[in-house]
């Protein structure tokens, strides 16, 4: 993303909603700045501000001459009054920090938007998590903290020498060079997005360790991860296994979500045929 600055008037308003804080006033130059390096091509700053169109010689000389009258002219806080954000023209390595930033975009692996995966959410269709294992989902990164693919590859360096099974419809799984070794593409290790997430599959008897592997490396790493641990239920519709497991390392377990919608229809009921009756 690149900010005019023949049309930029300086009113501040994108600073507020850069979830990076990458976009700040140059004292100097009295125009909006974007920090290339931190900046994660979200679009957040273009599609978040309407844009309005206005003439910025206009607006310049308008707030020049309240402000002799010691009065401040702003425009509507969700307003790019001049339309001065213009998008780049994205090449590789760069554009991996829209595909993973931009919730509107779907990954060139996956097909599906945001960060390109549809975790366990979806389970009950796609399988990938059967009894007796556990699906884990790596997030890394948050606004304002974001994440870079040299300390993603950290923790998947960790997780493959313990020879875990990294889920293959993942956008960062389709980004190694080397699945056996949880190597990243070199030429994209200096990039930075708002957040990723790894997905693996172990066995329900290696979940501790693999929690304890990833408390490890998390002390390493100069982001924010998020943890998160799926298993199928049982018969009887609880989990025995991981439940108690995650309990006695401190985690407490709340069933506050469900998803609807986004499964199958497994069983069909037929209604009974009513009598027609003629009057």
């Amino acid at each position: 993303m690149r900010i005019n600055s023949s049309k930029c008037v300086a009113c501040g308003n994108c600073t507020y909603v850069c979830p990076m804080g990458a976009i700040y006033i140059d004292p100097s130059l009295k125009r909006a700045t974007i920090n290339d390096d931190e900046c994660v091509e979200c679009y957040s700053c273009f599609n978040g501000l309407s844009q309005e169109h206005l003439n910025p010689t206009m607006v310049r000389t308008i707030r020049k001459l309240l402000s002799l009258a010691r009065i401040r002219f702003d425009p509507e806080p969700d307003v790019c009054p001049t339309a001065a954000f213009e998008p780049n023209e994205l090449a590789w390595p760069r554009v991996v920090r829209r595909a993973f930033s931009d919730p509107r975009v779907p990954h060139e692996s996956t097909g599906v938007e945001g960060r390109g995966t549809e975790e366990v959410k979806t389970n009950d269709v796609t399988g990938r998590v059967q009894l007796g294992e556990a699906g884990f989902t790596i997030e890394f990164g948050r606004p304002g903290v974001g994440v870079r693919f040299r300390e993603i590859q950290e923790m998947c360096w960790a997780l493959a020498q313990a020879k875990v099974a990294f889920e293959k419809k993942n956008p960062v799984t389709s980004l190694m060079s080397d699945l056996s070794t949880g190597t990243l593409r070199e030429d994209i290790l200096g990039e930075k997005v708002l957040s990723a997430i790894v997905e693996i599959k172990v066995p329900v008897e290696r979940v501790e360790e693999v929690i304890r592997l990833v408390w490890d490396v998390e002390k390493r790493i100069r982001t924010v991860v998020t943890l998160g641990v799926g298993v199928r239920c049982e018969s009887d519709g609880e989990d025995h296994v991981v439940a108690p497991i995650l309990e006695r390392l401190g985690y407490k377990l709340e069933r506050a979500k469900t998803n609807t919608g986004m499964g199958r229809v497994s069983r069909v009921v037929e209604q009974p045929k009513k009598d027609l009756v003629s009057a």
